[in-house]
């Protein structure tokens, strides 16, 4: 019998203790990352919300950033918010680069601040027709640009707030904080377990 699925979840602030519960309640298993050696073994990485300067500081102090950047670059990952940020191509107002794996800008705290958070009811066909989740939006960031082979997955109104490029997923908002996992388990079968199945065909009508 083949053994679960195991998530690495970036573990270095931010509240990572619900993308390991999560995680598991998806059917993996999950364990934190806080070093280069916790890199290894893993089948795919969470990156968690949480505050995105702090984390960028924080991939230099433990010298995670080298391994870190090798790895979004061709293994699975789902990133929440902060590590949405972390992936993009270019964000403002930043103390380091961004990784830039993935070929978005991010406009960071977009929503406003924390007293502005909110829940919607996202538009998500990549969990079947007119399938629905709720979003919740915590100084949420949003998609300024997205580039030619990435991929909408879900939406506000007609705003992108899940995308994918590759086998990289990125979120605005925290699908951690709900009790719906199938984002998760959406993952984990059409990125995870098939890598290379191309954008276009895993999320039933790219940008459309």
């Amino acid at each position: 019998m083949p053994r679960p699925v195991l998530v690495g979840v970036l573990a270095l602030q931010g509240d990572f203790a619900r993308h390991e519960s999560a995680w598991r309640r998806a059917g993996a298993e999950a364990r934190p990352v806080r070093s280069a050696l916790d890199l290894a073994g893993i089948d795919a990485l969470s990156m968690p919300g949480g505050e995105s300067s702090t984390m960028l500081r924080l991939l230099d102090v433990t010298g995670l950033r080298s391994a870190l950047d090798a790895f979004v670059r061709t293994q699975p990952v789902f990133a929440t918010c902060a590590g949405a940020i972390l992936l993009a191509r270019h964000v403002d107002r930043l103390p380091a680069p961004p990784l830039g794996a993935m070929d978005v800008d991010v406009a960071r705290n977009a929503y406003g601040r924390q007293v502005d958070s909110f829940e919607a009811d996202l538009s998500a066909p990549v969990l079947g027709k007119d399938a629905t989740v709720r979003g919740v939006f915590i100084r949420a960031p949003r998609f300024t640009r997205l580039g030619e082979g990435v991929a909408i997955l879900a939406r506000r109104g007609d705003e992108a707030v899940t995308v994918r490029e590759g086998n990289r997923v990125a979120l605005a908002f925290h699908p951690e904080l709900t009790d719906d996992v199938r984002l998760f388990r959406w993952f984990l079968d059409a990125v995870v377990a098939a890598p290379r199945t191309s954008t276009k065909e895993a999320t039933a009508g790219g940008r459309a």
